[in-house]
């Protein structure tokens, strides 16, 4: 089955100027950009999402994330102090599909100007294992859209089960940086040629950082890896690479005792090497399985939340990290 919802070039520029469409019906102190200190005021619904918009608007906008630091965003509640806020909010960004709590909060809140990161890009199903996508020319097929892995294996998020982690993919995450710097153009037209400057740069950042992966993983001894968060499925297809996840796209769920059979068997025939886990959730079954199997542990992180135990003080970092965690652990030539 085609995991992937194929869009044309042509509709996504559509959903773009859709997204930037529906902020001509903001307020006009949204449109003038007048927030507490005469800045937008952006609500951001979590890290990837803040991260964009501190990037695009720089000191243009004043950014707030729903989800704390060290918070795993997946279960996130919302405070009715933060409903209040997000309701005076001149402009939400946030990711439909990822947080239940955000998307009937924004969904109640009565901003007009709402940015849907999942409408920007395309998105897929990825469950927690996949064969396909990293057999024959992987490079090629993850870039020219060919035909995904999904087995069946739906995420259970969002209406359609897509896998709404698309800021670990630096291509798709560059495709929401433009959809947001659109945004905010239109919701402060005096400094759209700010926001267009600093779209233009964080794009080819992302470019860049696509490059790096692409070359740094274009020869290791092994394509597979196992992770306790399945959060990595568009990396993976990207790259050519299989993702194994021990519980699938929840952190916090324990694996069936089959399902770790099934790990441990995988690992000796696909010559994996290490076992990774992640900063905000328990590392306790990856721990578990590497015990059972002799793998070393790592972690990948899925850039949900920058802490102190982050391997980076921002997204570039983290991701930077995880590149070279990857590389050691697939055995980077």
């Amino acid at each position: 089955m085609n995991a992937r919802r194929l869009i044309p070039s042509a509709a996504l520029a559509g959903a773009v100027a859709l997204a930037a469409t529906a902020l001509t019906g903001c307020s006009g102190a949204a449109a003038s950009g007048t927030g507490k200190d005469g800045r937008l005021a952006v609500t951001a619904s979590f890290y990837p999402m803040q991260f964009l918009a501190e990037q695009i608007g720089g000191d243009h906008v004043a950014v707030v994330s729903l989800t704390k630091p060290g918070v795993e965003p997946h279960d996130l509640e919302i405070t009715p102090k933060q409903t209040g806020r997000l309701g005076q909010s001149d402009v939400v960004v946030y990711l439909k599909g990822l947080q239940p709590a955000v998307d009937e909060a924004v969904a109640q809140s009565g901003v007009k100007a709402v940015v849907d990161a999942a409408a920007l890009t395309e998105l897929e199903a990825h469950g927690p294992s996949g064969h396909d996508h990293a057999h024959g020319d992987a490079h090629a097929h993850a870039h020219e859209g060919e035909e995904g892995h999904a087995e069946g294996h739906a995420h259970g998020h969002g209406e359609s089960g897509a896998d709404p982690h698309l800021w670990l993919d630096p291509a798709k995450y560059a495709e929401v940086a433009k959809g947001v710097g659109a945004a905010l153009e239109k919701a402060d037209p005096d400094h759209a040629a700010d926001y267009r400057k600093n779209t233009d740069e964080l794009v080819g950042k992302l470019t860049a950082l696509d490059a790096e992966f692409k070359n740094g993983l274009q020869n290791t001894a092994s394509r597979t890896f196992i992770t306790t968060h399945a959060a990595f499925g568009y990396l993976a297809e990207r790259y050519g690479l299989d993702q194994e996840g021990i519980s699938g796209v929840d952190p916090e769920s324990e694996p069936s005792p089959a399902r770790m059979k099934e790990l441990q068997e995988l690992a000796k025939k696909e010559n994996v090497s290490t076992v990774f886990f992640e900063t905000l959730a328990s590392d306790k079954t990856a721990k578990s399985l590497a015990t059972d199997t002799g793998l070393k542990t790592d972690v990948l992180d899925p850039l949900e939340g920058i802490t102190d135990q982050s391997q980076g003080a921002d997204y570039f970092e983290v991701m930077r990290s995880n590149l070279k965690n990857l590389q050691k652990a697939l055995g980077s030539k």
